[in-house]
């Protein structure tokens, strides 16, 4: 568990600074199009801080899977969602953002909900087991969402700044779902590696592509911290939510821990909730 934890924090830390450099080189490529994918792709990483922010975010990803196979899922999540602390005060000392009370508060619940989730954790005496059913159900209808979002947000007419969002809310639910489909695989894993190939495998890849577009789009047309907290709260709200309907995460072993941990996974949620306040960047016009 200490080790997963581990893993997670350092994923979080990773994860929310290479979002800041993707949405500084999201924001100077060319418009992403659901029409020529791989051209999009093409200019996305013809940008440096684009292509430097993919790499920290691939690291920050095996990050993820290591955390993903060492503790529980919901556990991992909670410890991710704290990680806008960390996204915070990157912004803000390297990113130009400027943070006002609101946010600061957020981040100070933020990080009294994961110190009472670390010091509330316990050990699964089950070992690792999961629905089958819950997983098909928790799959499909979130993936069916985050699809139906991203084409609502294109089709309607809307402003940039609530189709941004909007993308933002779709990306994160369907990274949501490729956590869910990657922890499933770590299960899998454990009984070779042609167990791995199976259909969650393709859910895994498949979300990770349409998030990696509606992620990308969202960075480019709205407002940087709020899409980046929105994402985020997303991912971590469904893969939380999925680990503890399909994989049986424990939420404690008596009423005041399950009472406790249920307190804790609120005060992450709500701290999370109060970032995305009016933000301000110190320069609004980023040079190419």
């Amino acid at each position: 568990m200490l080790f997963g934890l581990s893993f997670a924090l350092a994923s979080a830390l990773a994860t929310n600074a290479a979002f800041l450099f993707k949405q500084r080189g999201a924001v100077t490529a060319a418009p992403v199009s659901g029409r020529h994918p791989l051209r999009s792709a093409a200019d996305l990483f013809r940008s440096r801080w684009w292509t430097i922010g993919w790499l920290v975010a691939l690291g920050a990803w095996l990050l993820h899977v290591s955390a993903l196979s060492l503790a529980p899922l919901s556990v991992v999540q909670a410890v991710l969602s704290g990680g806008l602390v960390f996204l915070a005060v990157i912004a803000e000392r390297f990113f130009g953002f400027q943070l006002g009370r609101r946010q600061w508060t957020g981040l100070a619940i933020t990080a009294g909900g994961l110190a009472a989730l670390g010091l509330t954790s316990g050990h699964s005496g089950n070992g690792p087991s999961s629905s089958l059913a819950a997983l098909i159900s928790v799959e499909s209808a979130v993936f069916a969402l985050g699809a139906l979002i991203v084409v609502i947000s294109v089709r309607v007419d809307c402003s940039r700044r609530n189709e941004g969002m909007a993308l933002a809310f779709a990306a994160g639910a369907l990274f949501g779902v490729s956590d869910i489909a990657i922890k499933y695989l770590t299960h899998s894993a454990l009984g070779g590696v042609l167990a791995v190939l199976n259909p969650w495998l393709l859910a895994a890849i498949a979300a990770s592509v349409v998030s990696f577009y509606a992620s990308a789009r969202s960075l480019q047309i709205g407002p940087g911290l709020e899409v980046i907290t929105l994402t985020s709260v997303a991912a971590n709200t469904v893969a939380i939510t999925g680990g503890i309907i399909v994989f049986h995460d424990s939420i404690g072993s008596g009423p005041a821990q399950i009472v406790a941990r249920l307190v804790a996974f609120l005060l992450v949620i709500t701290g999370a909730a109060l970032m995305p306040a009016p933000t301000r960047a110190r320069h609004l016009a980023p040079a190419r």
